[in-house]
């Protein structure tokens, strides 16, 4: 059975790089440029983890996460804010499994934050 992950970003870079580095640890994976569009995708897919960004056109990633909370079918997907790094502490998120930055580790932390949401079993590497 394929595992599948979410990555919302309107960036074409981190979406990529995201992408990427689930695919490699066995994910099948969907991607949406905004809650929005990830949104239309949810109707016909339930992913194990949605990676997105906050900071998106039409509809931001803090409206995605509120309207997936509210969902008694998406409320129990682990949600990765994928942020971009400012002075100062994290973004706080108590809907959110796990927040990393959009830094050169973004790999490194993605790993963590995999078995963090999902378990040792979560990487196949």
């Amino acid at each position: 059975m394929s595992r599948l992950a979410l990555v919302v970003d309107d960036s074409m870079l981190i979406r990529h790089t995201v992408c990427r580095f689930l695919e490699d640890s066995g994910f099948v994976v969907e991607a949406a440029s905004d809650g929005a569009e990830a949104m239309e995708l949810l109707k016909s897919r339930k992913p194990q983890i949605i990676v997105t960004d906050l900071d998106m056109p039409k509809m931001t990633g803090h409206e995605l996460i509120a309207a997936l909370k509210a969902d008694k079918a998406t409320a129990s997907i682990p949600i990765v804010i994928i942020a971009a790094r400012k002075d100062g502490p994290a973004p706080k998120m108590p809907s959110a499994s796990y927040v990393i930055f959009k830094d050169i580790d973004v790999e490194q932390q993605l790993k963590k934050a995999l078995v963090a949401a999902l378990g040792k079993e979560a990487i196949k590497k």
